[in-house]
């Protein structure tokens, strides 16, 4: 498997890392204006550093964008007429729609949008995957790829912004309730680098206990709460403080923001 990734900025380099760690590629093109800043990708044996986007696309089967949204258009122009059907291209640029990306080189080819979060630097990422008609045949492909950073879920193209605040901004209001763990922490004697420990170890296994079991969180917490005992007077104290509440009405704002920006109306 050939892949480019055109683009090797922060979120380029993450998925390139992701790949080469687990073997997924046979060979890998890297494209960068100033490429001497990741020379030291050429250790992996099988990376090749360029700024030639066309050399990339040209000698790759998978094509994977990690550029700025500003930049996209103008590269995908550059190397339209070097697109074949075999060619699986990847978008990871937030809010360029897979209809953009045809009205440039064609509804004929396989185009695919990957939303990853931060944590695929830590191949730990949520992405979310779409694709349209022709490249539904090659979605597979698409999630072996992200799946070797996290986890990925298909789902329509009218949930990425959705998932946008799920899972993107979501890491930012994880870290928010980790943060809040540790502070509580604090106030009951430990000092901040036990606390920030302690915090983000037990989200860490709340996390991979739902993920491992498959229950539903009300069955975990129901082995933490006992009659009368300190956990349940604790998780109703937070609900008559709006815990669940004030999260839903954050989550929706978000949604509400990002769906106000793609609709030009800022």
């Amino acid at each position: 498997m050939k892949i480019a990734i055109i683009g090797a900025g922060n979120l380029g380099l993450s998925i390139a890392k992701g790949v080469l760690n687990s073997k997924g590629a046979t060979k890998m093109y890297l494209t960068k204006r100033n490429p001497t800043e990741i020379y030291n990708f050429e250790k992996y044996g099988k990376v090749v550093i360029t700024s030639d986007n066309r050399e990339a696309v040209k000698k790759s089967d998978i094509l994977v964008f990690a550029v700025q949204p500003s930049q996209l258009e103008a590269i995908l122009l550059d190397v339209k007429d070097l697109l074949t059907a075999k060619h699986v291209i990847i978008s990871t640029i937030t809010g360029f729609s897979i209809a953009k990306i045809e009205a440039i080189i064609g509804a004929k080819h396989n185009i695919i949008r990957g939303m990853p979060n931060t944590a695929i630097s830590v191949g730990k990422s949520m992405t979310c995957i779409c694709a349209n008609e022709k490249g539904k045949k090659r979605i597979n492909l698409a999630k072996a790829i992200f799946n070797r950073m996290g986890h990925s879920m298909e789902i329509p193209e009218q949930q990425m912004q959705a998932a946008t605040v799920i899972c993107a901004s979501g890491i930012a209001f994880w870290m928010r309730l980790i943060r809040a763990t540790a502070q509580g922490a604090i106030q009951l004697g430990f000092d901040a680098k036990e606390a920030q420990e302690l915090a983000m170890h037990t989200c860490y296994g709340a996390a991979h206990l739902l993920i491992e079991s498959g229950n539903h969180p009300e069955e975990e917490i129901d082995r933490v709460t006992t009659p009368k005992g300190c956990t349940i007077q604790g998780l109703n104290e937070m609900e008559h403080q709006g815990l669940s509440s004030s999260l839903i009405q954050g989550i929706v704002a978000s949604f509400e923001k990002i769906s106000k920006i793609k609709e030009g109306q800022l």
